[in-house]
């Protein structure tokens, strides 16, 4: 006898409560003559052939649980009067007996984040149902069964905000003034001092609303004003700050061989807080600048600053270290060439450096359905290849070029050490953290950082943010939000609750792909990502331009984009990443002379 059975996607109601829908999607092999019952089912046609939709809620109920589960509550406001909606929706799974275990949690992972592609989310009810029926059918066959639970949820009073990041000015999006940014902006420059007029044209503010909040700063002794109309950050911190004309002459026992790169003014303190016996050195340059009035009669000789250097000299284990800070103003290409130079002015100045540790904070780039994969805020990434010695530790995207197939086609540039030392201290560190959990040396080290820093009184919070501040959002269309659940924990070992842990991976950077959701995952897929930063493929070039065969790049995670997004978390990732810094260096062999 001939079987007619052919497998099919069935979607059967399996529950409806006031509020909540269950429905029931599997595979079923279906003959021709039960699957075309019109007053219990609905077969569908044309381009859907294949899909059947039954009628009746389903009374033959598996008992078999899931085997992976996700979660997420999407935010939507109503094109025609404006009013915003969240709904909790809840995805079980499971799987064919052929997919190994293992893989379970990456084809779900796949599978959700075709789902809710922020280009083609399906903003109505009947079109995510039936997106979760076409993928099935057509992209992922060995998914057996996906159950989904639909709850309204109360009306929220207003939509969630993600923080704007430093570059969203650039998006058409205006940055408002505030104290808080015009301090940003004096840290994220220095050591340069800055004038009125350059902090107003960053973000196009009016230079006498800018002056207002200078002068507040001023007065509460966090800035200072220099010549020429400039001002700069007070170091309250470092009781032995020193001006020089040119860099002191060191004996060679007191050269550094450890160079520990930052940007931000939060990763600076971390840094130095990891640092013994340490002092600092300011080197200010000025520049002369001829300005020719309108009339194109007079000349007006004037001096501006040009680009100082800060470098932290002092001791991390039995190494000697310098510690700098890239001045920037505002994130542009002409600010990271800059800083190429300031890192080709640190290893002219410092010539017995061998090796180089960029560290700050980054973005994470999650997992939503593998614990052991997920990147959370708080958690550090070492730059590491995932194919050994021989491939890329960071990667550099400028754009992306769409294929005729949906697919990209990404210019991308890699970067990997001769020397892959501190990756392999790096994935001993990791091992090491997981295996001995709380009692991890650079546990210690963040925990004496932090009351240290308490004790200073620094401008900011170096404490652990609350968890509930850790929020997972996806952009789907130009409105709407979806907030993604965190994926459970099954091994209390990877992680405990409240701590950080330690990832090795790649870390990418690209600002024009960064800032597209869509780019941003499909590049992270590609080269197997874990973490974005903002954009330091000119030091990167720089340190090998120079010849030095070891570096490192090592993230804190304080946002799921590139670290840029002004949060709570970045002081407690740029000094959780500075802990993992110090431990990597403690862990190096101790220098021949």
């Amino acid at each position: 006898m001939v079987d007619t059975a052919k497998e099919k996607i069935v979607m059967t109601p399996k529950g409806r409560t006031t509020g909540q829908t269950t429905l029931m999607i599997e595979r079923r092999a279906v003959t021709e003559e039960n699957g075309t019952d019109s007053d219990r089912t609905h077969v569908a046609g044309g381009d859907h052939q294949g899909i059947i939709i039954n009628k009746f809620i389903a009374t033959d109920v598996d008992d078999q649980p899931a085997e992976l589960s996700l979660e997420f509550i999407v935010f939507l406001v109503n094109a025609q009067d404006g009013k915003h909606t969240q709904e909790s929706r809840t995805l079980l799974f499971w799987f064919a007996s052929t997919l190994p275990n293992f893989q379970h949690a990456s084809v779900a992972q796949d599978f959700f984040k075709e789902l809710v592609s922020p280009q083609e989310f399906p903003r109505d009810y009947v079109g995510f149902i039936k997106k979760i029926m076409k993928l099935m059918q057509l992209r992922y066959p060995s998914i057996r069964k996906v159950e989904v639970i639909l709850k309204q949820l109360d009306e929220p009073q207003k939509l969630p905000t993600r923080p704007l990041s430093a570059d969203d000015s650039t998006l058409g999006k205006q940055v408002p003034l505030t104290e808080e940014k015009v301090l940003e902006l004096i840290e994220s420059s220095y050591p340069n001092p800055v004038t009125i007029e350059d902090i107003a044209k960053v973000h196009g503010w009016e230079e006498g609303k800018v002056m207002e909040y200078v002068k507040q700063l001023e007065s509460k002794n966090v800035v200072k004003p220099m010549e020429h109309g400039a001002f700069t950050r007070v170091v309250h911190h470092d009781n032995d700050v020193q001006i020089v004309k040119q860099m002191p002459t060191m004996v060679s026992s007191k050269q550094p061989t450890i160079a520990i790169i930052t940007a931000q003014y939060c990763e600076k303190l971390a840094v130095d807080a990891m640092i013994e016996n340490k002092e600092t050195f300011v080197r200010y340059t000025t520049v002369g600048v001829k300005v020719i009035s309108k009339n194109g009669t007079s000349i007006t000789q004037m001096t501006r600053f040009g680009e100082s250097n800060v470098y932290t000299l002092g001791n991390m284990g039995a190494h000697r270290i310098v510690c700098t800070k890239l001045p920037t103003v505002g994130h542009t290409r002409e600010a990271m060439t800059a800083a190429g130079n300031t890192t080709t002015r640190l290893l002219g100045t410092f010539q017995k450096v061998d090796y180089v540790i960029l560290v700050g904070v980054g973005g994470g780039v999650p997992h939503y359905t593998d614990f052991g994969k997920h990147v959370r805020l708080g958690d550090v990434v070492i730059s590491n290849s995932t194919g050994g010695d021989n491939r890329a530790i960071y990667t550099y995207c400028e754009n992306a070029k769409e294929r005729c197939d949906g697919q990209y086609e990404f210019d991308q540039k890699d970067y990997r050490p001769s020397n892959f030392c501190l990756q392999h201290i790096g994935s001993q560190l990791k091992a090491q953290t997981e295996a001995e959990g709380g009692l991890a040396p650079w546990l210690k080290y963040l925990t004496e950082a932090q009351n240290a820093l308490s004790e200073a009184q620094t401008e900011h919070d170096f404490r652990r943010p609350p968890e509930d501040t850790d929020k997972l959002y996806m952009s789907i269309g130009d409105e709407g939000i979806i907030e993604v659940a965190h994926p459970t924990n099954i091994d209390a070992k990877k992680r405990s609750e409240g701590r950080s842990r330690i990832h090795t991976g790649i870390i990418a950077s690209g600002r024009a792909i960064c800032r597209s959701e869509h780019l941003r995952q499909a590049f992270s897929q590609q080269c197997s990502a874990l973490a974005w930063d903002s954009e330091f493929d000119s030091v990167v070039e720089s340190i090998q331009g120079n010849c030095r065969d070891s570096f490192a790049l090592v993230r804190g995670i304080s946002d799921y984009k590139d670290g840029t997004r002004k949060s709570p978390w970045q002081p407690f990732a740029a000094l959780a990443a500075a802990a993992v810094v110090k431990a990597i260096v403690c862990a190096m062999d101790p220098p021949l002379d």
